[in-house]
């Protein structure tokens, strides 16, 4: 994928993110939280030791801008690799070069080198033939060999604020405005392509210009027929194999989790609009029904695998509203993690310690001659009026070790269940909020 600033041609049209490529830092809009002063990158760039560096985040938010940013004010030679195009030997020839001048050699979409690209890069950057800067859209820490990652400083970009996006806009109408283009465009306009450009400086230069250019003479209002038409077929950045699905993914069900059945909405949107499979979202929301809501309301993952059945027969564009039906039923119950944290601690046990033997009155008596194996002494609960009886199931498992009630309110079933078994028995539920 191409950077927002990639070298534009010298000759013909120069498309507008190329024309407002920074030189320096200073210039980057957004991203303080690396470029600022006093930051980690600053300080390499005044040591003259930059070394090897991974710029990690979403496409358009300056990843390449900045390490040619950095190349300027280092006073190297700036030299471009692209993981899907160039290979070992322009590498090589690279290395060859950078031991007699000054190179910072930066490679596109890292994360798609080969094995011996990679082995390659290792070896520049061990013996610190030339300054390194990676860019990937992937996560380091996932996508790139564990020794190139160690030998880096990884630095993660975020999507850009609305306020810089609109700060990107403002300079794009600027930059057309002094060669020659006469552009009004209202202030609700300017924030409405800032938030519709998804933190993506790229895609918001590259809408501007295809809403400002090839007008007949004279000046140019935005209109909002105008940006409808833009945003007709736009999508949402969401790269379903990548980081950005799995944030979503990850905000859609702590949505959930945390009762906002607004947040859950928009996540669930978000999901829908990037074209996500609904039968993958309907097993999210089957998973969180049993590990968010669990014993509060039974009737949460009940409705989960009725939607889940629904899509599967249903499909989009309806099935957008059974999940909303199933997420929001996630949101809106009461909460209890007993479950999922019941049967951690269980598996934990079990894994951790010796087999507990099964008691004798346990054991199973399907076949002739288990009585004079011993195996007897078992009490059938349903054989006592009360439906219980007092006897050993685990011997030396202490109650409430594993499982300990999230009773919140009176209205959920836990909390039905505490008080019934607290009546029969005499014996207050263990509880993790008392």
């Amino acid at each position: 994928m191409s950077d927002l600033f990639d070298a534009a041609p010298v000759q013909g049209h120069v498309p507008l993110a190329a024309a407002l490529r920074p030189q320096t830092l200073e210039d980057v809009i957004g991203q303080g939280a690396i470029t600022g002063q006093g930051t980690i990158l600053r300080r390499r760039i005044s040591a003259g030791a930059l070394g090897s560096l991974i710029l990690y985040g979403p496409p358009g938010v300056g990843k390449t801008t900045i390490a040619r940013a950095v190349g300027n004010m280092l006073g190297k030679e700036f030299r471009p690799l692209h993981a899907t195009r160039d290979g070992v030997k322009e590498l090589r020839k690279i290395a060859d070069e950078a031991r007699i001048r000054p190179l910072l050699i930066f490679v596109d979409e890292v994360h798609r080198f080969s094995a011996t690209q990679a082995d390659d890069l290792l070896s520049i950057c061990e013996e610190g033939t030339a300054d390194f800067v990676g860019a990937t859209t992937g996560n380091p820490y996932h996508a790139l060999p564990p020794a190139l990652v160690s030998r880096s400083t990884i630095l993660k970009l975020e999507p850009m604020s609305i306020d810089d996006m609109e700060e990107v806009v403002r300079r794009g109408l600027a930059h057309l405005r002094k060669q020659g283009s006469d552009v009004e465009m209202s202030d609700a306009h300017i924030r409405l392509v800032a938030g519709r450009s998804g933190g993506d400086a790229r895609r918001a230069l590259t809408t501007l210009e295809s809403l400002c250019l090839g007008h007949p003479g004279g000046r140019v209002t935005i209109t909002e027929a105008m940006l409808e038409e833009a945003y007709a077929s736009a999508a949402v950045n969401h790269d379903r194999s990548g980081d950005q699905h799995y944030d979503v993914v990850s905000s859609f069900v702590k949505s959930m989790r945390g009762s906002d059945a607004d947040a859950t909405l928009y996540w669930l949107a978000r999901l829908i609009h990037a074209g996500e499979d609904p039968r993958y979202i309907a097993r999210r929301i089957m998973v969180h029904a049993s590990e968010d809501v669990g014993l509060a309301d039974n009737s949460a993952l009940q409705t989960a695998v009725a939607a889940s059945t629904a899509v599967e027969r249903i499909g989009y564009p309806e099935a957008r509203i059974i999940l909303a039906h199933a997420a929001l039923h996630v949101a809106r119950a009461p909460k209890s993690n007993s479950a999922c944290r019941g049967i951690g601690a269980a598996l934990e046990l079990v894994e951790g310690s010796a087999p507990v033997v099964v008691p004798k009155h346990l054991r199973d008596t399907h076949y002739a001659g288990a009585a004079k194996l011993g195996h007897e002494g078992y009490r059938f609960p349903h054989d006592d009026p009360r439906g219980w009886v007092e006897q050993d199931y685990v011997p030396g498992l202490r109650p409430g070790s594993l499982y300990q009630s999230d009773a919140r309110g009176s209205a959920s079933f836990e909390a039905r269940a505490d008080r019934f078994w607290e009546d029969l028995t005499g014996r207050r539920v263990a509880k993790t909020f008392p």
